[in-house]
């Protein structure tokens, strides 16, 4: 099990790392739709978002400091979900499913991060080990 645990940490985390990474590299393609979605400071808030996502996927692929990753990634549902996945506000039907789909999407990634808290520290074959 130990070993299946490591392989979803290293598939998680680097689901994670993956996104922080397209948040600095799509930094102005990012801001602009986060600005669309009438997010404030949206260029500062993709950065910050990108900080909680690199240290959510790092603590979770390393299963170093788990509690502070689960958090940070926690910080960045809760607002990314509601405020740029609000389905309930758009007309289009194509353009409400896509959102809906991005919610849930992120709802079942918050559940799934939630879930590692858990797991008991330190995690099998992690840094924090």
């Amino acid at each position: 099990m130990e070993i299946a645990f490591l392989i979803g940490r290293i598939i998680v985390g680097g689901y994670y790392l993956f996104n922080a990474v397209a948040h600095f590299a799509q930094l102005d393609m990012m801001a602009g739709y986060a600005g669309s979605k009438g997010v404030p400071a949206p260029k500062l808030a993709v950065i910050g978002t990108g900080v909680l996502l690199l240290v959510g996927g790092l603590s979770i692929l390393l299963g170093f400091l788990p509690l502070v990753g689960v958090i940070a990634l926690v910080l960045f549902f809760l607002p990314v979900t509601f405020m740029m996945h609000s389905f309930w506000t758009v007309e289009d039907p194509q353009m409400k499913m896509a959102e809906m789909t991005n919610f849930a999407k992120n709802m079942g990634l918050l559940g799934s991060a939630l879930m590692f808290l858990a797991i008991e520290s330190p995690w099998p074959l992690s840094l924090g080990g």
